[in-house]
């Protein structure tokens, strides 16, 4: 019915819900978390930022190789096969 990945996606984000219910039921926050981590929500913001700056001139990279070799072998590949099979 669904595909893999979004039924995995769908799962992650149930069991998230749960378990950020019954955290909110004892009165524990990610703010509280955070804190006991050593975080705060700037250094957060500050990592992903990091993380996302680094890993978008990767990406744009790797898919300047991959995504022409993809389209051979999908122009290449025989009649009548699927890629469900």
């Amino acid at each position: 019915m669904f595909h893999p990945i979004l039924r995995t996606l769908v799962k992650v984000a149930v069991a998230s819900l749960i378990v950020g219910t019954i955290l909110a039921h004892f009165g524990i926050t990610a703010e509280q978390l955070m804190k006991e981590f050593g975080l705060s929500a700037e250094r957060v913001q500050d990592l992903a930022r990091k993380g996302f700056d680094w890993a978008l001139p990767n990406v744009l990279l790797g898919s300047l190789v991959i995504l022409p070799i993809w389209f051979l072998a999908y122009l290449f590949r025989p009649p009548g096969q699927s890629s469900s099979e």
